[in-house]
């Protein structure tokens, strides 16, 4: 049996993000930061330059007129916009290459960006003030089965393989059969990048939302977002998505189970556009 920290510990290439992340990430929280000095790291580094400006005249925001400068992205965007992007930039470059055994990374990438773009239509839908976040916490939350297939890919596909069969919760399975679910491997994934508290305890805490403390609500977000990544990958509708959403997380959010298909079908709106200016080489 292995747990979450040993799982995390074994894999080398992903203990650590670009050093420019965490440069822009201690300008963003000091208190004399300003918006001047992060765009000037971001034009340090041509790849997070390009994609910043490429997602900052997306449909994504939906900003009008064209926007060709770091500093006007930096100031439409705020620091933490700016601080998420960068961090979805910085992933998607330490994963450029990486392929797991006995997974289908096109298809990880896919279902991460849709349950990252639901995760952000939830949040709107709840009035959650940095809705936006979302997108970012929704895109690692499955970050842990990436993780599981590159150091035990055998049990990882026996878990996913049971789990499909027999339709019992993936997390159930691989704490039986692994030690540890792969929210619990995310989260020591995530602590170990040292990225902001919210998103390790969001992403832990998916499958019991309660037990995330401060960031339970984000949590249930994810809970809810995993749903629509799900009935994707199985084909399902979203009516019988809906009813796979335990009633508790539809109360925490007070949404209603009939918005399932609207909280699906703008997630999917931006989904084929999203995951190519991310992961258009996976």
């Amino acid at each position: 049996m292995h747990s979450a920290l040993e799982i995390v510990a074994s894999v080398d290439r992903l203990k650590s993000l670009p050093a420019v992340y965490h440069r822009i990430r201690a300008e963003l929280e000091s208190p004399e930061g300003s918006l001047n000095e992060v765009a000037r790291l971001v034009t340090h580094d041509g790849v997070i330059t390009g994609r910043i400006l490429q997602v900052v005249n997306s449909s994504l925001y939906g900003f009008s007129g064209q926007i060709d400068s770091v500093m006007r992205a930096v100031q439409l965007l705020g620091m933490q916009q700016v601080h998420d992007l960068v961090l979805a930039t910085a992933v998607s470059e330490a994963f450029d290459g990486v392929h797991a055994e006995r997974m289908n990374m096109r298809l990880f990438w896919r279902l991460s960006v849709l349950r990252g773009l639901a995760a952000r239509v939830i949040g709107r839908h709840c009035s959650l003030l940095d809705a936006e976040r979302m997108f970012v916490i929704g895109l690692l939350a499955d970050m842990g089965h990436l993780v599981m297939y590159l150091t035990v890919p055998e049990l990882a596909e026996r878990a996913q393989n049971e789990a499909d069969a027999t339709e019992q919760p993936l997390h159930t399975i691989e704490r039986r059969l692994i030690g540890a679910d792969y929210a619990e491997v995310g989260c020591a994934l995530l602590d170990s990048w040292q990225l902001p508290l919210g998103f390790a305890s969001a992403v832990g805490g998916q499958h019991t939302p309660c037990t995330a403390g401060a960031h339970n609500f984000e949590a249930a977000i994810l809970s809810l977002a995993n749903r629509v990544a799900d009935a994707d990958r199985r084909g399902l509708s979203s009516e019988d998505a809906a009813t796979r959403v335990d009633s508790a997380i539809w109360t925490h959010l007070d949404l209603a189970p009939n918005l399932m298909g609207e909280i699906r079908e703008e997630a999917e709106l931006n989904l084929a556009a999203v995951t190519a200016l991310f992961f258009s080489r996976h």
